[in-house]
């Protein structure tokens, strides 16, 4: 099978399920882009359970901008990294106050440009939000692009680029969802669900395997 028709194959699969969304909880751009900040190397229930609190002790960036270390710090400690992610959320308020008039701004490379704000979670926010024609790479959609055979890229950057150089524009935004959600509930690390994986047909590993 050519490597545009494996592309072809999975896509024209995952388009066939409703469109997917974001398994994070927010009501607007500011409160996606924490909590996307704070998912990193952390689970979304994780998240879930503890941004109601800090969302209402700190509902827009000005009030962020202005909290305490440690008060951020205790509302989120039981994320992954608390340090850092606190000493980043206050950062990035700051930086959204006195660069962007307390409004995030659309870009990549602005999104990238506020601490705590990688590639990752740049293409994530801008994707959901702006529907802009990325695709946001993190461990899971890394592990199953490797596994299905869509990418040999070592790097989440390489990765990211083989995935948009097959993925047309428009399927860009929920690529990332279809494939992250595939790798959080079948492709996962330890115990993939090959034999109950409706990708198989198409899937490099899966065919390696069988051969085996």
């Amino acid at each position: 099978m050519r490597l545009q028709e494996r592309y072809d194959a999975i896509m024209e699969h995952f388009k066939k399920e409703p469109a997917p969304n974001s398994e994070l909880n927010y009501s607007n751009t500011y409160e996606l882009l924490i909590a996307v900040v704070l998912s990193a190397q952390c689970t979304d229930k994780r998240v879930n359970l503890t941004t109601p609190a800090l969302f209402a002790a700190y509902p827009n960036p000005e009030a962020l901008a202005a909290a305490e270390f440690d008060d951020v710090f205790a509302l989120i400690k039981s994320i992954s990294y608390p340090n850092n992610k606190a000493r980043h959320l206050i950062g990035m308020a700051q930086k959204l106050v006195s660069e962007f008039g307390g409004e995030v701004p659309s870009s990549i490379e602005e999104l990238m440009s506020l601490p705590g704000v990688g590639r990752k979670t740049a293409n994530v926010v801008a994707s959901i939000v702006w529907n802009e024609p990325v695709i946001a790479v993190d461990t899971h959609v890394h592990r199953v692009s490797h596994r299905l055979g869509l990418s040999k890229g070592k790097t989440p950057r390489e990765v990211e680029l083989d995935l948009e150089r097959h993925i047309s524009a428009e399927d860009r935004p929920t690529a990332h969802h279809y494939l992250l959600l595939h790798g959080r509930y079948v492709c996962t690390a330890l115990k993939p669900k090959c034999e109950a994986c409706d990708l198989a047909k198409w899937c490099y590993m899966f065919s390696k395997n069988s051969k085996n």
